[in-house]
């Protein structure tokens, strides 16, 4: 079964997660996520999937070097929280 979103969480099987996150990375990152999944408690392994998931996205984005090189040096754009509370509500978008 296909993963869906609900009330904008991601919701799926663990294992088409941890496929889908597996497939993005390359070799020794995609064995570095599978390690690391591997020792995290059960309770742990959502924020494993999380980080991981942010990681493949990166790896998976053409403009991801340049986002991480910015973040790394303290240059990449941000915005408050308030900022992206008042654009979502502007969109429509629910705010929880």
């Amino acid at each position: 079964m296909p993963a869906q979103r609900r009330s904008g969480r991601r919701t799926g099987t663990g294992g088409d997660r941890i496929e889908g996150i597996a497939a993005a990375l390359d070799g020794e990152r995609r064995m570095e996520f599978y390690r690391e999944l591997l020792a995290a408690a059960p309770e742990d392994a959502e924020g494993v999937l999380r980080r991981w998931w942010c990681e493949a996205m990166l790896d998976t984005d053409p403009s991801g070097g340049r986002l991480t090189e910015a973040a790394l040096n303290g240059t990449l754009p941000t915005k408050s929280v308030a900022a992206a509370i008042a654009r979502r509500q502007a969109a429509g978008l629910p705010v929880e």
